[in-house]
């Protein structure tokens, strides 16, 4: 993922970036106050490099939450490229409970962004939803699911996702409400 408006990294530039996300999510997953410094040493680059690719630590917490967005997003184009459409929906969703529970770990770093600087609006969701439209368009034609669900009806239908303790067994709880929804989404389902 490329920063907007920018000339395209060095692949060596990339991987760094890439690896600053991935190691920045863990980190900020476990304390809104990790340091930078942390980061990078765990990323296995100096802080300059972190600078340069991120100008603050707002910077950084915010395109960790949009790199965590793409790849959630990305996936479910992945998934129908390889599996049925029931198939790569139900996996798709057990991505996004993953995603679900890394974004309630960075709660506290983003609050500590948009107090400062507004909300997360704009983010993010956009391409979620166009995902979710792509793997229930699939479905539809596939007759796997009732027709005629919307992204909207199935965000409702996942909103307790967002409730599930993440220090809790939110693995257990997160799959028996994913598949509730799944068996929802099958009941009408004219290939059934």
């Amino acid at each position: 993922m490329r920063r907007k408006n920018d000339a395209p990294l060095r692949s060596d530039a990339q991987r760094n970036r890439e690896r600053i996300l991935e190691v920045a999510l863990a980190e900020l997953t476990r304390s809104a106050d990790a340091p930078l410094s942390a980061i990078a040493k765990k990323a296995g680059v100096g802080q300059g490099t972190i600078y340069r690719h991120f100008p603050n630590r707002e910077a950084l917490v915010l395109e960790v939450y949009r790199y965590e967005v793409h790849q959630v997003s990305e996936t479910a184009e992945q998934l129908l490229r390889t599996r049925p459409p029931d198939q790569a929906l139900r996996e798709w969703m057990d991505r996004l409970t993953q995603y679900a529970m890394a974004k309630a770990g960075l709660l506290g770093a983003l609050r500590n962004v948009t107090s400062a600087h507004g909300t997360l609006k704009g983010l993010g969701h956009g391409p979620l939803t166009a995902a979710v439209t792509l793997l229930l368009d699939a479905n539809e034609k596939a007759g796997t699911i009732r027709p005629g669900v919307s992204a909207d009806d199935f965000m409702l239908a996942i909103a307790g996702l967002w409730q599930i303790d993440p220090q809790g067994d939110w693995e257990a709880r997160a799959g028996r409400l994913m598949d509730l929804v799944i068996d929802g989404l099958r009941a009408g389902a004219p290939g059934r």
